[in-house]
């Protein structure tokens, strides 16, 4: 009987997809693969021929709200409490789904942001393998990813990673109440995101390429930096007859789009047909959950699209504006694209940076930040800055190079072949 493999993720489409490849790879090599999250992905899951599971209504939705705008770009004090007990409630359920989810799986892989699962895998003995889409495990060599601003050293860049004990707390609160109830366990003691109830580290697979994001020395043997893990489209996508009309008029676009963030969409638009207006070329817009406006926009020097595959859409374009979601600046660093990263939020500021000192870009800018001059500044230097281009070409041959899928199921084999259970431990 084949191995089955049980997969639990929340968030944009970026958290998605890369399980997604995951998964494709897993039922290529023969496993049975169930990927559970909310109902916004069920097409594109089964689109790949992957089983899905629903964990939950709407990610769009939550993220969509005028709550969260708010606290995007007013106060996240006043808004924050709100919205955290909307985050729970979504993992409470999550967790009830994912728990009939996993009955009968061999393995689980799981999310930071579905650590409930490492509950269910204790209590199914069964190991559970995490997967990370940005370096999460803690090191001196450089702070936490969502940290902003200059770094002090290898001390304070450890201390930075004390912000994952507050996140902790947060998940810790539903997953207690969760394993009294549904899993028959005792409340947690010890553990974290990336470490077992009794304490000892779990395997962890960094979907991300040691190219642009070198492995720290000091990470424990467990965590593996495997390579993106890329799924190619398979819509037959191909440029509309306007969007063909318009790549004829004049040279190459540049790409500006903010994926899944739609906060700030009056200013954000209004940035962008001023910097357009200030550079004086061309550029294409991809809409997104809605971050931008078209109808306020000059189609001489702008066309919108409301939906394409990025490693499609990437093809026509001569170099990326976005918000640096780790999805997102993977598929531009593929196709060797110039990038510059407008970051708003969790990792964002990581890969903009990364990008900026692998000399693929312009330094990034954070959108609250972000003016019509500094935009048109950043457009003109994609457009002209021959050191971004060749760099970006170099790197993304080697990235294309690359089998992160391939690896990770190296790693999730050798975890599955070598696991002992709690009563064989016990017994050792």
């Amino acid at each position: 009987m084949n191995k089955r493999i049980a997969m639990a993720t929340l968030g944009t489409q970026g958290d998605i997809q890369p399980y997604v490849a995951l998964a494709r790879a897993l039922k290529e090599r023969g496993y049975s693969v169930v990927l559970g999250t909310t109902d916004d992905f069920e097409a594109m899951i089964t689109g790949y021929g992957i089983e899905f599971w629903s964990l939950g209504s709407s990610m769009q939705e939550f993220v969509k709200q005028a709550q969260f705008d708010k606290a995007m770009n007013k106060s996240l004090l006043v808004n924050a409490p709100g919205l955290l007990r909307q985050g729970q409630r979504i993992v409470d359920r999550a967790a009830r789904e994912a728990w009939d989810m996993c009955q009968g799986a061999d393995c689980i892989v799981l999310n930071m942001n579905t650590s409930f699962t490492i509950d269910i895998a204790e209590a199914l003995d069964i190991p559970p393998i995490v997967a990370a889409l940005q370096p999460l495990n803690s090191t001196s060599e450089f702070p936490l990813c969502i940290y902003y601003g200059p770094t002090f050293g290898r001390t304070i860049n450890k201390l930075t990673y004390s912000t994952m004990t507050v996140q902790q707390i947060y998940y810790n609160l539903p997953r207690n109440k969760l394993r009294r109830e549904l899993m028959g366990l005792e409340p947690r003691k010890n553990g974290g995101f990336f470490k077992d109830t009794d304490g000892t580290p779990l395997w962890t697979l960094n979907a991300y390429s040691e190219l642009v994001s070198p492995r720290p020395r000091d990470w424990p043997k467990t965590s593996v930096v495997t390579g993106y893990w890329m799924l190619p489209d398979n819509t037959g996508w191909e440029p509309s007859d306007d969007f063909k009309a318009f790549l004829a008029k004049g040279e190459k676009p540049i790409y500006v789009g903010f994926g899944s963030m739609p906060f700030g969409a009056d200013r954000n638009t209004d940035i962008l047909r001023e910097a357009v207006e200030l550079w004086g070329g061309r550029v294409v817009v991809g809409r997104g959950w809605g971050g931008i406006k078209p109808d306020d926009l000059s189609p001489e020097h702008v066309y919108v699209i409301d939906r394409a595959p990025h490693d499609q859409l990437f093809k026509y374009v001569k170099g990326v504006v976005h918000h640096g979601g780790a999805g997102t600046t993977a598929a531009g660093l593929h196709l060797g694209r110039p990038t510059f990263v407008v970051p708003q939020m969790v990792d964002q500021p990581y890969w903009g940076r990364r990008v900026y000192e692998l000399g693929c870009g312009p330094k990034p800018v954070r959108r609250r930040k972000l003016t019509p001059a500094i935009l048109a500044d950043a457009l003109h230097d994609l457009n002209t800055n021959a050191d971004y281009a060749r760099n970006a070409e170099k790197l993304g041959a080697e990235l294309r190079a690359e089998d992160g899928a391939g690896n990770a199921i190296k790693v999730i084999e050798r975890v599955m072949a070598n696991y002992r259970s709690r009563s064989e431990r016990k017994r050792a």
